[in-house]
């Protein structure tokens, strides 16, 4: 079942659910106990989050990999999707262990808010490329890509902000090669962010806002 239509099927409903409830979550737990090694969990604070000012839901530890981020795997890329749901059912879905994905933030269309599912040092099952996931941060935006209108400026805006702050904290050039849509991931089966992404206005602000975090850093350095 491949992940966009994994994703129809949690929101409709779908026979099967208790086997492939049991089958996911004992995996899943097989595969973290192969993870639990020394030096590879770090301590967490329940609710902490990476970026300032946005709000803590966990996603379910089914769609994510504890890990130790960046000792264990360099993070060089940020890796932008879009939801295909409203932003309520995004936050569920990545709730649910069945659901076997989610992103590290999703910002949502109206408002630019953002809630971060996953932290950074966790490998978050986001781009269907297990290279891509282990060195990247995704961050999800509420819409569907054949509807511009739901690419908001606020949505842009909070977007680029979060980031250019990625990219400070874990030295990643301001560029296309390091900042891709999901449809650039390889092998990837999504089309996602879609047409009508403006590239163009979103590097921009990225840029913008990353200048802004340069220029804040080297006055506060003085």
């Amino acid at each position: 079942m491949g992940s966009v239509s994994r994703r129809t099927w949690l929101i409709g409903g779908g026979s099967g659910v208790a086997l492939a409830a049991a089958a996911a979550l004992n995996w899943d737990t097989a595969s973290r106990l192969w993870w639990r090694v020394p030096g590879v969990d770090k301590q967490r604070k329940e609710g902490e989050v990476d970026e300032p000012g946005v709000h803590w839901v966990a996603a379910s530890e089914g769609n994510l990999r504890f890990a130790d981020r960046p000792a264990d795997y360099v993070i060089d890329r940020v890796v932008i999707h879009v939801t295909e749901s409203d932003f309520r059912t995004a936050v569920k879905v990545f709730r649910d262990p069945l659901h076997e994905a989610a992103a590290h933030y999703v910002v949502r269309a109206s408002d630019g808010r953002t809630v971060q599912m996953v932290r950074e040092l966790d490998v978050a099952y986001h781009a269907g490329n297990r290279g891509y996931n282990e060195r990247s941060i995704g961050i999800e935006h509420e819409g569907f890509v054949d509807r511009p209108q739901n690419f908001t400026e606020a949505m842009y805006r909070s977007s680029a902000r979060l980031t250019a702050r990625i990219c400070k904290r874990y030295a990643i050039p301001v560029d296309r090669k390091h900042i891709v849509g999901h449809n650039e991931v390889p092998g990837a089966d999504h089309t996602d962010p879609g047409p009508h992404w403006d590239w163009k206005r979103y590097m921009g602000y990225v840029r913008e806002a990353r200048e802004a975090e340069a220029r804040g850093g080297s006055a506060a350095r003085r």
